[in-house]
């Protein structure tokens, strides 16, 4: 096979067409409906690239050792071996909304990358499920955006007292509590883990359930 051919194979227009699929729904997840709420640069970024990187990573890995059919197991292997490898290079603990935001992602690069006998018309309706399903969980299920609170007022946290434990976190906190849950109670620095549930336009965010913020936390994204 010559190597410097500028002849393009019929698989490999396939491939341009799926990764072109690929790269629009993710665009459309990412953009419309994860950053348009959460305004997470940082994940904008981890997931675009990460959807990138997956669907040439199986896609070489598995088409390419096709005709090796002795290897296509080891390279089916290591492809999920990266996949899942992804879900574990972080260091800080992900939210659970970034978290499944970043599995349907690799699931959608995944699927576009070894979908060789499927029509583009099939693979097209496949992603569209998958973009109106999260659509109609992210506008049509009601949010509950919430923080972790340490509170020092301990007396406010018996129940017949909740309108005024939720009269005193409004001021200090200058949001609409809609309720509250008691955590762990520290008796003996008369401190007392909330969580504060209240009315806001958008989902919490990954500081809003630290109770300490380290150096990552601080630095502007």
């Amino acid at each position: 096979m010559d190597i410097f051919s500028l002849s393009i194979s019929e698989p490999f227009v396939a491939m341009l067409i799926r990764l072109f699929v690929c790269i629009v729904v993710n665009l459309v997840i990412v953009d419309r409906l994860y950053y348009k709420k959460s305004r997470r640069r940082d994940f904008y970024f981890t997931f675009m690239l990460i959807s990138l990187a997956i669907f040439f990573l199986v896609f070489f890995m598995i088409f390419v050792l096709e005709d090796m059919k002795a290897k296509t197991s080891i390279g089916i292997g290591i492809g999920l071996f990266g996949i899942f490898s992804i879900m574990r290079y972080r260091t800080d603990a992900m939210p659970v909304r970034e978290m499944t935001y970043l599995f349907v992602i690799i699931s959608l690069s995944v699927v576009n990358a070894i979908a060789a006998s499927v029509s583009i018309v099939e693979l097209l309706v496949t992603n569209i499920i998958v973009v109106d399903a999260i659509w109609l969980c992210e506008h049509r299920l009601k949010l509950e955006p919430s923080k972790l609170v340490q509170y020092d007022r301990l007396e406010l946290i018996k129940p017949d007292r909740s309108e005024d434990l939720k009269a005193d976190l409004e001021m200090r906190l200058g949001l609409k509590v809609r309720k509250v849950e008691v955590g762990a109670i520290d008796m003996l620095r008369d401190m007392a883990v909330l969580r504060v549930y209240y009315d806001a336009n958008t989902v919490s965010n990954t500081v809003d359930e630290k109770m300490k913020l380290n150096r990552a936390d601080l630095v502007e994204v």
